[in-house]
């Protein structure tokens, strides 16, 4: 696919005729709707534009759409939908996507034919909800959520949890394909649940990476030696290097989203018999680091560890 065709984006319901008729059929999508370019949502549409996919952009801010000069901006949600075959959501959390999906210029105004992706992190009990205002729309949906930062995700090297019924998910992994790898994991809800599982992983390795780097430093151990054991276990601490070793926080995943992930997932897993203690170790660690520096890296939670030695009267060796 290496042409786009353009695209007409009108905000009048009556010009969506022949576009829901496209969005029934089951050719492969060749117009996308993002609905969010945020820093996730804004990877995702560069990644699907480069592979030539024509698309068509809606943020709530719609300057930070324009900026990307990656197809037209629409006025509303609706309006992007009705100039799509495949409309993606990815949203701040469960009320942003409420809000874009309902109301009267929402994306489900235009939803008759339409096959909707949600890719938010925005906890389990969202997709249920939107499950039934989608199908009373008229439309189909699929949650994708993904697993790696955006610089996989623009590489296409990401995982993709998809939750659905087999032809939607088929639909769906026309497109996701692009992004990385596809995995259907069960019914509609399973990605969201799923995902969450993910992040309380990926926050109880960053934590014990975080006590462990300068547990191993204040023994006597070299820094780079210590950090190389600990990748060796868990290699997705590469991302981590200038945080763990160097202090140097820029954001991949902030903390401030992880600490909204795991609560979710908290909520999740306190309606079962689980016990989860190290996770929620792990949140509280990182709603302490959230509360001073939201906007940093999760590799920022190695920095309680570093001022607790740096305070105490237990000195440290280096080679």
């Amino acid at each position: 696919m290496n042409t786009k065709e353009p695209i007409h984006i009108s905000s009048n319901p009556s010009a969506e005729g022949s576009r829901a008729t496209s969005g029934n059929s089951s050719a492969a999508p060749r117009t996308i709707a993002v609905l969010g370019t945020g820093k996730m949502g804004s990877t995702i549409a560069a990644r699907l534009s480069e592979a030539g996919y024509a698309l068509v952009l809606w943020n709530r801010t719609r300057l930070r759409a324009e900026a990307l000069g990656l197809g037209p901006v629409a006025e509303t949600p609706a309006a992007a939908v009705r100039a799509a075959d495949l409309v993606i959501s990815s949203l701040t959390g469960p009320e942003a996507v409420m809000a874009t999906y309902s109301g009267s210029d929402g994306a489900l105004t235009a939803g008759t034919g339409k096959h909707f992706v949600e890719m938010s992190t925005a906890g389990a009990d969202l997709v249920p909800e939107l499950a039934k205002l989608v199908n009373a729309a008229g439309g189909t949906l699929v949650d994708a959520p993904i697993i790696g930062a955006p610089p996989f995700v623009r590489a296409g090297q990401a995982a993709i949890l998809v939750g659905g019924l087999s032809r939607d998910v088929a639909i769906a992994t026309t497109v996701l394909g692009t992004l990385g790898r596809v995995r259907h994991v069960g019914p509609l809800g399973s990605a969201a649940r799923l995902k969450l599982v993910a992040n309380s992983m990926l926050a109880d390795v960053i934590a014990a990476a975080a006590e462990l780097q300068v547990a191993g430093e204040a023994a006597g151990l070299e820094a780079n030696d210590v950090f190389w054991v600990l990748e060796r276990i868990a290699p997705s601490l590469e991302a981590r290097r200038p945080g763990l070793l160097e202090g140097k926080h820029a954001p991949l995943f902030a903390v401030r989203d992880l600490r909204k992930d795991l609560g979710f997932a908290l909520a999740l897993f306190g309606r079962s018999p689980a016990r989860t203690p190290l996770t929620q170790s792990a949140s509280e660690l990182v709603a302490a680091v959230a509360d001073a520096t939201p906007d940093l890296d999760i590799s920022a939670v190695v920095r309680p560890y570093r001022e607790a030695v740096a305070s105490s009267a237990i000195p440290t060796t280096t080679r």
